[in-house]
């Protein structure tokens, strides 16, 4: 064999390890990102009302949040909510509505803090479910990656040749 089919061997092999490494630890953190996750949100102790849901979230009536598709759909739920709240307004488009206003209209400073305070736990709750896509998507490369590396390392067996001691 030579030299360049054992470069070629010694170089399979280094990547095929340093992916045999680096794979496992994407899986690990991925599964412990979505723990993570799982945990902070069973932590805010939110949960989907009995009843009066939509039609298309009536399946999760009762149901604690606890997974990003949990997550985006109660960010939903909260936005149909904040829609009707606001009559469609935003926080930025009720914020300028009580400026224009002098800024002294009780009933538009508490339309903006409903929407706020909506506004931003749509926002938290979009982030988790966010974060749960790229836990999968940590996952799935950690295992790819570790398939790639034990596939590598194959190769470079089996261009590196074994030395033959005489029996």
């Amino acid at each position: 064999m030579d030299g360049s089919h054992r470069r070629a061997g010694t170089l399979l092999g280094t990547v095929g390890a340093a992916l045999l490494v680096a794979g496992p630890v994407m899986l690990w953190r991925g599964r412990s990102g979505r723990k993570e996750i799982r945990t902070e949100l069973a932590a805010q102790k939110i949960a989907f009302p009995d009843h009066g849901l939509p039609a298309d979230l009536t399946s999760y009536a009762g149901h604690p949040v606890e997974t990003g598709p949990e997550a985006h759909a109660y960010a939903e739920f909260i936005k149909a909510n904040l829609a009707h709240a606001t009559g469609g307004r935003t926080y930025a488009e009720i914020s300028a509505e009580l400026h224009a206003a002098g800024g002294d209209d009780d009933k538009l400073s508490q339309l903006r803090q409903t929407a706020f305070m909506g506004q931003s736990l749509r926002a938290s709750l979009m982030s988790a479910y966010q974060a749960w896509h790229l836990t999968t998507l940590v996952t799935g490369l950690g295992a790819a990656l570790t398939g790639l590396g034990a596939a590598l390392v194959a190769t470079a067996d089996a261009l590196t040749p074994r030395s033959s001691t005489p029996s």
